[in-house]
């Protein structure tokens, strides 16, 4: 019961937070503790006097009013009470744990789910890889990331929004767009080579070729580079859009950058900067006063060329997306990102823009480790590991669940033999195969005891207190952390939190059926533990589904 007590905590501070216009992502996580004073309760949380810290606020004052929230959200499963300096001390029912097992049994298929987002807008960003190739493992796993984080956001009642801003302006086009007029004029024979910088892969060749066929000689001669970029542009972005399909990826809105441009939004934003005091010429370059908000030196927008620097037009982007009026944005980075996005936050914050709505993520590059030993990428080079060949190898289902399945902050070694395992040290082979042995249990259970009609099974005809092993009650306390975990890896934008609750409801499940029979003699114990089943398993195929990952009953 300690996790449902600090779920119902958990869930009332984090409405209060909510309710203060706070990022989700940076309430203090709540933890209870069992009091050495039995007078104290079954529990006490001392998390109100952290937020309280955090907020400046006192203690004791918040205690008082969030304590009745908690007796009201427990629903009879316990009361609140305040102790000293703002320790709130929960003290359970006598029946709670079965409490519980019948309001989970309730939620059904909807186990996970919640409307806790409901009415507010989100925009996640993610992938938005420039158009120069074929989509990398480094690009997968910041798909994955954002495709799941948008997932579970909108499992908790969030009307999410998904975007991938399109980068089509810019210098690396301009590169691309040269290494495709190079290998055309290659095919007609010339001597010309790639620049220094050039993209050397075999998918320049293949858009050369339909240059060549569209137009054959035609453009020997010409140096306009729009007709070549064109063709690039728009072959490369067709591979990286069916790469995504492939992995299950989608979004609502392709942003392109060079509407930033067409439109006016550069140069409305350098003015805005400039009217506001916030920018400075220097040696032909036009710089932001980032120093004065932290930075450690300040920062070009412009450069002396009259090209603008990526800071720019993120900026420019950003301010679009506050004009639509989000509850919140998230922005999924890599960690190429580190040292720009902090500039673009302070420009944003000191134009009067509420920073407070925007989360960036940053994830770790990808290594592929295979026999032991690292492979080595390089783009430009062309001798990377694209997306297409790791979900070759390894399958779509371990592609996504492997890239999710470590904190985003982490450095992230992708094993390619133990992706393609297929054995239970395989974390997504061994979530997947307790979700395909309860499907065969439950089958095994419909065989023996049709009388119980198993997907009829409910709070009126199941005894949950007969579920008293240890193994069962573990799993009781692991089930009522279900949604709470959910909401929490979704508000947090952590997709690990999902795989490794996935992992211990597994573990959980194959440590009970390998010491208990399900289907038992006694019918009022046999339909209790296939309740108990069929609830892991929604529990199961509801998590596999948030992270895009197939439930499979058969294997």
């Amino acid at each position: 019961m300690k996790a449902h007590v600090e779920q119902i905590v958990t869930e009332v501070m984090r409405d209060w937070w909510q309710a203060q216009h706070l990022t989700p992502a940076e309430m203090p996580t709540v933890t209870a503790s069992v009091p050495k004073d039995k007078s104290h309760g079954d529990f006490t949380c001392a998390a109100v006097m952290a937020i309280a810290k955090k907020l400046g606020r006192n203690a004791r004052a918040l205690a008082d009013e969030l304590c009745p929230l908690v007796t009201q959200r427990m629903a009879g499963d316990g009361t609140c009470a305040v102790a000293g300096p703002g320790f709130l001390n929960v003290t359970l029912a006598a029946d709670a744990g079965l409490r519980v097992f019948v309001r989970l049994l309730e939620r059904g298929d909807q186990l996970g789910y919640s409307q806790h987002g409901a009415g507010k807008r989100v925009n996640v960003e993610y992938v938005s890889a420039n158009p120069t190739g074929p989509l990398t493992v480094g690009h997968g796993r910041n798909a994955a990331i954002g495709d799941i984080v948008a997932t579970m956001l909108a499992a908790i009642g969030y009307d999410v929004t998904r975007e991938y801003y399109f980068n089509d302006a810019g210098n690396q086009m301009n590169v691309l767009a040269r290494s495709v007029r190079t290998r055309y004029r290659q095919l007609l024979g010339g001597a010309e080579q790639l620049e220094e910088n050039g993209y050397q892969g075999e998918y320049i060749i293949d858009i050369a070729k339909t240059v060549l066929q569209e137009h054959g000689e035609q453009l020997r001669d010409s140096d306009d580079l729009a007709l070549f970029k064109h063709y690039a542009v728009a072959a490369t972005f067709a591979m990286i859009k069916a790469t995504l399909a492939r992995m299950g990826v989608r979004h609502d809105i392709y942003f392109n950058e060079h509407t930033l441009y067409s439109d006016g939004k550069i140069k409305a934003t350098l003015d805005e900067i400039a009217a506001r005091g916030l920018s400075y010429e220097q040696d032909g370059a036009v710089w932001f006063r980032a120093a004065q908000f932290g930075a450690e030196k300040d920062r070009v927008l412009v450069k002396s060329t009259g090209e603008p620097t990526y800071r720019l037009p993120d900026i420019a982007y950003h301010r679009e997306k506050f004009a639509r009026g989000y509850d919140w944005m998230i922005d999924v980075f890599g960690a190429d990102h580190l040292t720009t996005y902090p500039d673009v936050l302070a420009c944003l914050g000191a134009l009067g823009y509420a920073t407070t709505k925007l989360t960036v993520l940053i994830h770790q590059f990808v290594t592929i480790v295979q026999n032991g030993e690292i492979v080595k990428m390089s783009t430009r080079k062309a001798n990377y590991i694209t997306l297409d060949e790791l979900m070759d190898d390894v399958g779509v289902d371990a592609t996504r669940y492997f890239f999710v399945m470590r904190k985003l902050g982490s450095h992230f070694e992708f094993d390619l033999d133990l992706a393609k395992k297929q054995s239970l040290d395989n974390p997504v082979f061994y979530v997947q195969y307790a979700h395909a042995r309860i499907c065969s249990v439950l089958r095994h259970c419909a065989e023996e005891k049709p009388q119980l009609k198993v997907e009829q099974l409910n709070a009126a005809t199941v005894n949950g207190a007969l579920l008293t092993a240890p193994e069962e009650q573990d799993l009781v306390r692991h089930l009522a952390q279900c949604e709470e975990i959910i909401q929490q890896a979704a508000l947090s934008c952590e997709p690990h939190r999902l795989t490794t609750y996935l992992e211990k409801l597994a573990e959980l499940f194959h440590r009970y059926y390998n010491q208990h029979q399900i289907v038992v003699a006694d019918d009022a114990l046999a339909a209790a533990r296939m309740a108990l089943a069929v609830m892991i398993r929604h529990a199961l195929r509801n998590g596999l589904k948030m992270l895009g990952i197939t439930a499979v009953e058969r294997m």
